[in-house]
């Protein structure tokens, strides 16, 4: 901890490593057994949970780069073992939400920006110089690749795949993989289901629902009809068709 700044104030648990040149201010609680590299600044609101592995260069709730942000008390909460690459951001939130929220078990490659107020869930890859705008919603299993711009207020299903250099505007549903320009729908997220354990009768499920929203003649409304009044309920079709419904920025297109 050669030269690091580390406010007395501040809780740190057991066996946590923290490298040199680091900043630790007084309102922040990091958990057991989670190594922080050199040049990392975390700051004031910051919560992290166990076993996470911060690298150089790293700044953790930093105020939210919006006007609405008038110095109120908010947070940065990360969950158990997710680890965070170098020279990522990550702000906290504004009065809006409260509170920026990482999940567990994610890895937020390097230079990554994360902005206010966002929603992260479980077991994600946030691939390298993706950037994400305020309160952004991403379901559990997402993968974005690298350089990929979110829009703010997006919401991303879970177990989705995002291409690299993706521009992201609309809300991308469950289960599915995204790319080209302008960016669309272009099948299941197939490697992604598989390595999850969804068996192929499920597999072939969410690809006969996804057929019938993006491939066939049918507006999305009558599309999600007709998946409701003729398909089995199961729990991935109704995650799916709510997911549709409670869109306010529309979904992707699909491929055509």
């Amino acid at each position: 901890m050669k030269y690091s700044i580390i406010d007395s104030r501040a809780t740190i648990g057991n066996n946590v490593h923290i490298g040199n040149f680091s900043t630790i201010e007084e309102d922040v609680i990091i958990g057991d057994n989670t190594w922080i590299g050199n040049n990392v600044n975390i700051l004031n609101g910051t919560r992290i949970g166990e076993n996470c592995k911060i690298y150089s260069g790293a700044v953790l709730g930093g105020a939210p780069q919006d006007l609405k942000y008038k110095d109120e008390d908010t947070f940065l909460e990360i969950g158990n073992n997710t680890i965070i690459r170098e020279f990522v951001t990550i702000n906290k939130g504004t009065a809006s939400q409260g509170k920026t929220t990482i999940g567990s078990n994610n890895l937020i490659m390097s230079n990554a920006h994360i902005g206010h107020d966002c929603l992260i869930g479980d077991n994600c890859i946030i691939g390298f110089s993706v950037g994400m705008a305020g309160e952004v919603i991403l379901g559990d299993w997402i993968n974005i690749s690298g350089l990929t711009a979110i829009h703010q207020f997006s919401i991303i299903g879970e177990h989705s795949m995002i291409s690299g250099m993706s521009r992201i505007v609309k809300d991308i549903p469950p289960y599915i993989t995204v790319a080209r320009e302008p960016l669309q729908y272009v099948g299941l997220n197939i490697i992604g289901l598989r390595r999850r354990n969804f068996d192929e009768n499920k597999i072939n499920e969410l690809r006969v629902i996804y057929r019938i929203i993006f491939q066939e003649k049918r507006n999305t409304t009558l599309a999600l009809e007709f998946i409701e009044n003729q398909m089995e309920q199961t729990i991935e079709r109704d995650l799916i068709l709510d997911f549709i419904r409670a869109s306010k920025r529309g979904i992707v297109k699909g491929f055509g």
